[in-house]
């Protein structure tokens, strides 16, 4: 039984980078999986990705870039106001600057350097880098 479809998809497309594959594809698809692949490709990490229609649920077709050094979920799903993303970095993230931290916030699903530019809290998802 799947529990975090999130945290599935990630932990894939983790160990597919690190046995160096050049695609991945992620099952069940769905909405916050592919705002969270959506940001990941704005952000140089994977090539693209195309959503493939299995009349259930779905399934992404990711091609990979070999540039994600780690990525994965962050458990519990911590609310986090504006001013409190450098301590989350600090703690999730190797470097200042280096990887992003995926949040959900009001307006949707983004990083945390766009959220902390227009000011918005939320809730932390997951680090990419």
């Amino acid at each position: 039984m799947l529990l975090d479809p999130l945290a599935n998809a990630l932990s894939k497309i983790q160990n597919h980078e690190m046995a160096r594959k050049r695609e991945v594809e992620l099952a069940p698809g769905s909405r916050l999986i592919r705002e969270v692949l959506q940001l990941m490709l704005d952000g140089g990490f994977i090539e693209n990705f195309e959503f493939i229609d299995d009349k259930r649920a779905g399934r992404f077709k990711v091609a990979l870039k070999g540039r994600i050094n780690k990525c994965g979920v962050i458990k519990p799903r911590y609310s986090v106001r504006h001013d409190e993303y450098e301590q989350w970095e600090k703690r999730y993230l190797p470097a200042a600057g280096f990887g992003v931290l995926v949040v959900s916030t009001p307006r949707g699903v983004m990083t945390h350097k766009k959220a902390m530019e227009m000011g918005l809290g939320g809730r932390l998802l997951a680090y990419i880098y």
